[in-house]
């Protein structure tokens, strides 16, 4: 019988649409027990003594029409374990609906808010999901929607958190339209002793390489000046990072900033020597600056 003491949120990002949930426990990989999205759906929270499959059913009753307080009264109908079932869920009209059964080991409960719920249970007091739902709800509406839930869950560290401590994490977030599967944002870390804070590190670099797919797609219509910006604060956010660093010197190069090209690759190659052998295999029609850069680099 798995049984994972776990904190977590489900919430709608009333701006865009997005829905997701972020979730962290001692317990190793929480990211693969407790998280469920499904794009223009909701978003699904299972924990305490988790059912997998309640994930992805509960989702096919939310895609069906079903408000979410029917669907998680129909999937506890008949569960001999609803009694020790905790699981939220939210629509993506920002409906929610939660459960915290009365064997869930304490301290245990949730707290419903406009679009978002909070769920806790093995935690060290009974503050912890009321914390995080006012960190959430203190949170600037206007951030992306895995900042906010990130809020929550260092509201819920502030507030005593987990009785057994921390070891993983992990945020999911998906999209109001588009594939089932799609997620725009898909952290997990697996086994931390401060899996919320490196999952803060992990969401800087995550923005960065979102930041860096925008330079290569304004790369890709030769709009090379906003590429390098793009490129320069994808490197700033994730600081001695080699890879962002080098495609940002070749767009600084493409610009005509070939000083400040020369600083970025010649860095990069410091960092990971890789990259001098990779730009002399780089095509002209990829990286029409390369060979400038290579030339000015002595390479």
């Amino acid at each position: 019988m798995l049984r994972a003491g776990t904190y977590s949120i489900v919430a709608r990002d009333a701006i865009t649409g997005d829905v997701g949930v972020a979730v962290q426990s001692h317990w190793f990989s929480v990211g693969a027990v407790v998280p469920w999205t499904r794009a223009g759906v909701g978003a699904v929270a299972t924990q305490s003594l988790p059912d997998p499959a309640a994930g992805p059913r509960l989702l096919d009753r939310l895609q069906a029409g079903e408000d979410p307080a029917a669907a998680l009264a129909a999937e506890l109908d008949g569960d001999e374990q609803a009694g020790f079932r905790q699981t939220a869920l939210v629509a993506c009209d920002g409906r929610v609906a939660a459960h915290t059964g009365p064997q869930c080991m304490a301290y245990a409960g949730h707290e419903l808010g406009v679009g978002f719920s909070c769920q806790a249970n093995v935690m060290a007091n009974d503050r912890v999901w009321g914390a995080m739902a006012a960190a959430f709800a203190a949170s600037d509406p206007l951030a992306p929607l895995a900042r906010r839930l990130l809020a929550a869950l260092h509201g819920a560290e502030a507030a005593g958190g987990d009785v057994r401590g921390r070891q993983s994490c992990a945020i999911a977030v998906a999209p109001r339209e588009g594939e089932p599967w799609r997620r725009t944002v898909d952290l997990r870390v697996e086994d931390h002793p401060e899996p919320v804070e490196e999952m803060e590190r992990l969401l800087g670099v995550h923005d960065a390489y979102v930041l860096a797919t925008r330079g290569d797609d304004l790369a890709g219509e030769g709009r090379h000046e906003e590429a390098g910006r793009a490129y320069e604060q994808a490197a700033a956010l994730a600081p001695g990072n080699h890879e962002l660093l080098f495609w940002a010197g070749l767009s600084a190069a493409q610009a005509g900033r070939m000083d400040l090209a020369v600083q970025q690759v010649g860095r990069a190659i410091e960092l990971q020597p890789g990259w001098a052998e990779l730009l002399v295999r780089l095509p002209p029609d990829f990286a029409p600056s390369a060979p400038a850069v290579r030339a000015a680099l002595g390479l």
